[in-house]
């Protein structure tokens, strides 16, 4: 006689971790729980006064500033930051690159979870939140940049899940499903190349319209490379830093691991990295020719470019070059993360800082948007430490055959 799976046991070793509900409680008693718990209880109560009493109450947007951090932090790095399942899934599945099979899980977990809160973020940013699929259905055209990003924002998600869904699927037991998507993921990936290629650079095309209004420094008709080749650069970087991180925060987890291979890989990433850099660096310098502003260099914002170009691009791609030909695994984890605040700061120069840099009403976030943001990256955050806690997204699957 067939018996019924035992929901408790269920719950007890899928949701709880194999702990009672008071033990599972208990263990949750943590710093950096306490940290996280008094973030939310603060944000999700602005969340909700967000959205009941609208942008106005809440933020310092206006008819002259109507894009702020939730577009330049939420969005733009968001989205850039969330590129390393494009990057290591490319390589993984198109290239051949196996040996970088350990990083694909969990670059394509951040990447998706990257686009969720992403688009998570936006609707705070939207007077009619409700309205967010408008471009994609009511302002249909194929000529609109929101129309195009707005669609390829939903494709790509699509695609993430499907290369992220063996791991969900073999946490449930659900082999036919497993397989059936294991099998989806080498195709996933081809079109996704095609998709968050294509919104990436559309990102940059956005600033395009607004000429008089962006910087000329940061304001070039090669923006729409920019944006595509600085994240890939993003992804690339963002794996090496969130690997350094998870090797940290889940031992456990990563106990079959060799580190030396670890450290080789590593460097594989770096290796790229100052490549990619170097490249862009050089593509600023021909934008800046092409459009003959080095006037403004020798200005307060000429100065903040060159930090930027200088102290965050070119450097670091010394760096990363450096710590590859001598083998300097810290300074490549360290280096990486120098770049993700360098991508994190031109994305803000670029919507915020840069933006209606002439203008005599200077956008200044509201103390209210910035909770939020930091309520999002928190929220993403734990979502994805728990998912990592109970699916094989650093480890593969023992019941599993990673290559079927």
């Amino acid at each position: 006689m067939n018996r019924k799976p035992d929901s408790t046991s269920w719950v007890q070793n899928k949701i709880l971790l194999g702990m009672t509900f008071p033990e599972y409680i208990k263990s949750n008693f943590t710093i950096s729980n306490a940290i996280a718990a008094l973030i939310l209880i603060v944000s999700i109560p602005v969340m909700i006064y967000r959205f009941i009493y609208g942008l106005g109450p809440s933020t310092n947007l206006s008819d002259t500033n109507p894009w702020g951090i939730w577009i330049g932090i939420d969005v733009l790095c968001g989205i850039a930051l969330a590129a390393g399942g494009l990057v290591i899934g490319t390589a993984y599945h198109l290239f051949g690159m196996k040996q970088y099979r350990h990083f694909v899980k969990p670059a394509i977990l951040t990447s998706l979870l990257g686009y969720l809160f992403s688009v998570f973020g936006l609707l705070f940013d939207l007077g009619r939140y409700y309205r967010l699929p408008y471009p994609m259905v009511v302002s249909f055209g194929f000529s609109s940049i929101m129309f195009l990003i707005a669609w390829h924002f939903a494709l790509y998600i699509m695609i993430l899940f499907t290369e992220w869904s063996p791991a969900l699927f073999e946490w449930l037991n659900l082999k036919k499903f497993r397989d059936f998507f294991h099998k989806l993921a080498i195709w996933a990936t081809v079109f996704g190349v095609v998709i968050a290629g294509g919104h990436q650079s559309a990102l940059g095309a956005l600033f395009l319209v607004a000429p008089g209004k962006l910087h000329p420094l940061w304001y070039s008709e090669l923006l729409p490379l920019y944006f595509l080749l600085s994240a890939i650069i993003a992804g690339l970087t963002m794996v090496i830093f969130e690997s350094s991180l998870t090797h940290k925060a889940f031992k456990r987890q990563l106990e079959h691991l060799n580190p030396a291979e670890f450290d080789r890989l590593t460097l594989g990433l770096a290796k790229a990295a100052s490549a990619a850099l170097f490249t862009y660096f050089f593509l600023k310098l021909f934008g800046l020719a092409h459009s003959n502003n080095w006037k403004y260099l020798f200005t307060p914002y000429g100065y903040w470019f060159l930090f930027e170009i200088l102290g965050l691009v070119f450097l670091p791609a010394f760096l990363f070059a450096y710590s590859v030909r001598y083998k300097k695994i810290t300074m490549a984890r360290w280096t990486a993360f120098i770049v993700v605040i360098g991508i994190v700061l031109n994305r803000i120069n670029t919507s915020v800082i840069a933006f209606n840099w002439n203008a005599p009403e200077r956008y200044y976030p509201h103390w209210m948007e910035v909770v939020i943001t930091v309520g999002i990256i928190t929220m993403e955050v734990i979502a994805f430490r728990w998912i990592v806690n109970r699916m094989a997204i650093l480890y593969d699957h023992p019941d599993y055959d990673p290559s079927h």
